[in-house]
């Protein structure tokens, strides 16, 4: 069999039908980044997916999404090596200016798909006629590369959305796009923020939620109980409890410190590659058990266990587990999981009468579970900030400490006897 060969520039992402299965392409050239230059570059793969993802719903966003970001980062992978972490405004101008004068290799003069079957390999590949760049052509010639201004609109549009993806999933902490871009926005910042997170009233129906499913149905729910467990206790982005290319979680991540018994959740890799290891509750613990013991395991993992964390409970369509059933769920699969409990939790609220929280529970997301489990251990359970940082994996504790509510009722409280001289009362 003769090996494809491969395009200068290598499409990143499939057509919807195909995005979830993965490519072994992909996936190695993936792996020789990350054993290279950009370390973290599978992980901002997975993150890509995640956001592309979200535009299912409509193919025209997807296709333009994709396209940009399949360019973009060639450029941050292949053309200077870099992080999209580690961008400034300066060298996001070194991208528009690429933009605007590509190498004439990577200009195609009409428009294939990305990805092709080759029937010797019996696979989709990457098309060796793909381009990045769309030129244009009159009368049988090629016209000069340009790019409008209206072009580089949406060009800095669509990365500053993507940028503010990243920041959510606290993978970067700037958007250096929308420092470029013109079109000056309201600041709404504290009503996001607010907004990411449930209250204590709404997290209560999104527990009592997922123990109705589990009992009622618990060959489907008592894994999502556990992941909702596992999510708010540890902090976890929803990325870090999937299978993705180069990682399956297993069960062996939960570990027992032989010197102090504590029990620890490890993470391999998260934001930015790093790793840690999250304090484990003993109300997590018993969650644990509960779900073991469902799945006829013993109530603890042992060391090395290899038992996936999430498995499925049909075998996989397509992709690199077709056939298999002991795998581990991807991300699009736990997050309809995460909202299927929302939505339950949401009509319950509803039916006692709160609208308006089940307005909002509507518009939260499974990142949400991570602020939620955060700002609770600050706010409510009285967790050290120092404790919660490490917990997280933020690398300064003023990320940390953003996540301290104060509601005007308390503020007042606790002002209201305030002397104003406190030697003399």
């Amino acid at each position: 069999m003769t090996h494809p060969s491969l395009p200068p520039a290598m499409p990143l992402f499939d057509n919807l039908l195909h995005l979830e299965a993965g490519n072994p392409q992909v996936n190695q050239y993936l792996a020789t980044l990350s054993l290279g230059n950009v370390p973290d570059a599978g992980l901002v793969y997975e993150l890509a997916v995640d956001w592309l993802l979200e535009q299912r719903h409509s193919e025209n966003n997807y296709k333009t999404y994709r396209s940009e970001l399949t360019t973009f980062l060639h450029w941050c992978f292949c053309e200077v090596a870099i992080s999209p972490k580690d961008l400034t405004r300066r060298i996001m101008m070194r991208y528009l200016d690429y933009c605007q004068a590509p190498p004439q290799g990577l200009i195609a003069y009409r428009n294939v798909a990305q990805f092709v079957l080759d029937k010797e390999w019996g696979e989709r590949l990457p098309n060796p006629l793909w381009r990045p760049f769309l030129g244009k052509r009159e009368l049988g010639r090629e016209l000069p590369y340009r790019l409008s201004e209206q072009a580089m609109k949406t060009k800095l549009a669509i990365l500053s959305a993507f940028f503010q993806f990243l920041i959510q999933e606290e993978y970067m902490d700037r958007n250096p796009a929308l420092l470029l871009q013109r079109i000056k926005r309201p600041d709404n910042k504290d009503a996001g923020e607010e907004a990411q997170s449930f209250t204590e009233l709404q997290w209560s129906y999104v527990m009592q939620a997922a123990e109705r499913l589990a009992t009622e149905c618990p060959a489907q729910h008592e894994r999502s109980r556990f992941l909702i467990c596992l999510m708010y206790a540890c902090y976890l982005r929803i990325s870090e409890v999937a299978a993705r290319p180069g990682f399956s979680p297993v069960m062996s991540q939960f570990r027992r410190d032989s010197k102090t018994g504590v029990w620890g959740y490890d993470i391999p890799r998260s934001k930015g590659g790093k790793r840690r290891t999250v304090a484990v509750s003993q109300a997590l613990l018993d969650a644990l058990a509960r779900y073991r013991t469902f799945l006829g395991l013993s109530s603890l993992p042992t060391p090395g266990e290899q038992t996936p964390l999430f498995v499925r409970h049909k075998a996989a369509a397509h992709g690199r587990e077709q056939g298999e059933l002991n795998a581990n769920l991807g991300i699009r699969q736990l997050r309809d999981l995460v909202m299927a409990v929302f939505e339950q939790a949401a009509n319950l609220v509803e039916q006692d009468g709160f609208d308006q929280d089940a307005a909002e529970m509507r518009t939260l997301t499974p990142h949400s579970i991570r602020h939620t489990g955060i700002t609770h251990d600050i706010n409510l359970h009285g967790r050290p900030l120092s404790h919660v940082q490490a917990d997280a994996g933020h690398d300064s504790i003023d990320t940390t400490s953003k996540y301290l509510h104060t509601g005007n009722s308390e503020r007042h409280e606790s002002a209201n006897h305030k002397p104003l001289d406190r030697l003399h009362e």
